[in-house]
C-alpha cells in the first residue's frame, strides 16, 4: 500500500508516515487486502483527506469504523456510495437535517458533496475485512487517526469538532479547546437516537453559525 494522500497532508503528517508503527500498518493493510475482500477499495482509504485538503478543511466529522458490507465504504465516514441504501446512522443524520434546517431528505448517501466543502470525515479505523467489523482496529490506525486530529489541533484555528458518541466524545482530550469548537452530542445510531440522545442537536445549523461568525462559508449540508 503506497501512502496515496493529498499532497497538502503529506507535510503536516510526514512524521507519521516515517514511523515504524505506520510501516507495520502498511504491510498489515497490503496483506489483508491480498488474502481478503477489504473496504474499501484501496484506492479510497485516503478519500476523506483526498476531498478535504489540510488547508480547507474546517469541520471535522468523527466515525468509527469503515462500512463492511460489499459496495457500502468510500473511504469517508458516515457515507455510501451512491446509489447504495443508506444505512440506518446515515438515516438518522438526513432527518436531523431535514428538521434542523428544513431542507429535503436526499437521494444519495454519498457525502463527498460535503467533504469537497472542507469537512473531514475522518473514520478511527480507516479500513475492514468484509463482514467482520472492528476487524482492522488496535492495527495502527487509531494510532495514525488520533495524530491527524492533535495535529488539525495544533495547526490549525476555529474548527468545528463534530463528536456523537461515547467513542468520538473520547476524542475531546486530543482537541485544543482554547482554539477550537467541540460539539458533542449521542450518536445517529437508532440505539442511541431512539433514547432521545441524537435528534434536536441542531449541530448543523450550530455549525455554520460558528462558521459565518468567523467570516467562512456556511456548510451546504
Amino acid at each position: 500500500m503506497t501512502v496515496q494522500i493529498h499532497k497538502s497532508w503529506l507535510g503536516p503528517l510526514s512524521e507519521e508516515f516515517e514511523q515504524a508503527y505506520f510501516k507495520e500498518l502498511t504491510a498489515f493493510v497490503k496483506e489483508e487486502y491480498t488474502r481478503h475482500a477489504c473496504y474499501p477499495k484501496g484506492k479510497d482509504i485516503f478519500a476523506a483527506f483526498d476531498h478535504s485538503p489540510f488547508d480547507a478543511t474546517k469541520v471535522v466529522i468523527i466515525g468509527q469504523d469503515p462500512y463492511h458490507g460489499p459496495g457500502q465504504a468510500n473511504g469517508l465516514c458516515f457515507s455510501v456510495k451512491d446509489g447504495v441504501p443508506h444505512p440506518p446512522s446515515l438515516i438518522n443524520i438526513f432527518k436531523e437535517i431535514e428538521t434542523d434546517l428544513g431542507k429535503p431528505y436526499p437521494q444519495s448517501g454519498n457525502l463527498e458533496r460535503w467533504a469537497d466543502q472542507g469537512v473531514l470525515l475522518l473514520n478511527a479505523t480507516l479500513t475492514v475485512r468484509a463482514h467482520e467489523a472492528g476487524s482492522h482496529q488496535k492495527k495502527g490506525w487509531e494510532r495514525f487517526t488520533d495524530a491527524v486530529i492533535r495535529t488539525l489541533s495544533k495547526e490549525k484555528e476555529d474548527l468545528v469538532f463534530l463528536l456523537w458518541g461515547g467513542f468520538a466524545k473520547k476524542k475531546a482530550g486530543l482537541i485544543d479547546k482554547n482554539k477550537h469548537h467541540i460539539l458533542t452530542s449521542g450518536h445517529p445510531s437508532p440505539l442511541s437516537a431512539n433514547r432521545g440522545y441524537w435528534f434536536g442537536n441542531r449541530h448543523f445549523s450550530q455549525t455554520n453559525e460558528i462558521l459565518e461568525k468567523k467570516g467562512l462559508k456556511p456548510i451546504n449540508w
